[in-house]
């Protein structure tokens, strides 16, 4: 039988392609590391061609990554004034607004969270 396949799901954003995965394995982080974010904790590609390569270089290493474009589903918010630390360690992008968190989480476990933890999903086409 083939090992499980770990899932990424890759996000596109106005500034490119991003995800945030804790990877065990310490060479495959290595190998992405240019493109880490270590102030946002994340993953980010900014054009096709270093997504594209990052996509192989998961692929061989056993990870499936979906790529989404349609953030809908994805998109969670918390009144600003509500304790949002919680969902921010699970989030790939956050907006701040005057009466809102507003973040893209990281898969849909990450958003059923989000939502035991009080977020309501967003219906509306967010940017990030």
């Amino acid at each position: 039988m083939l090992p499980k396949r770990k899932r990424i799901i890759m996000f596109k954003t106005a500034g490119g392609w991003i995800f945030k995965h804790f990877f065990d394995d310490r060479e495959i982080f290595r190998d992405l590391a240019d493109h880490y974010n270590k102030d946002l904790y994340r993953f980010e590609f900014k054009t096709v061609g270093e997504r594209n390569k990052a996509l192989k270089l998961l692929e061989m290493r056993g990870f499936d990554v979906d790529l989404v474009e349609d953030l809908r589903g994805y998109v969670v918010k918390l009144p600003r004034h509500s304790r949002y630390a919680p969902v921010l360690k699970n989030s790939v992008a956050m907006i701040e607004t005057p009466e809102w968190h507003i973040f893209l989480m990281k898969d849909p476990a990450a958003v059923e969270e989000a939502q035991r933890l009080g977020a309501k999903i967003v219906e509306v086409d967010v940017k990030f």
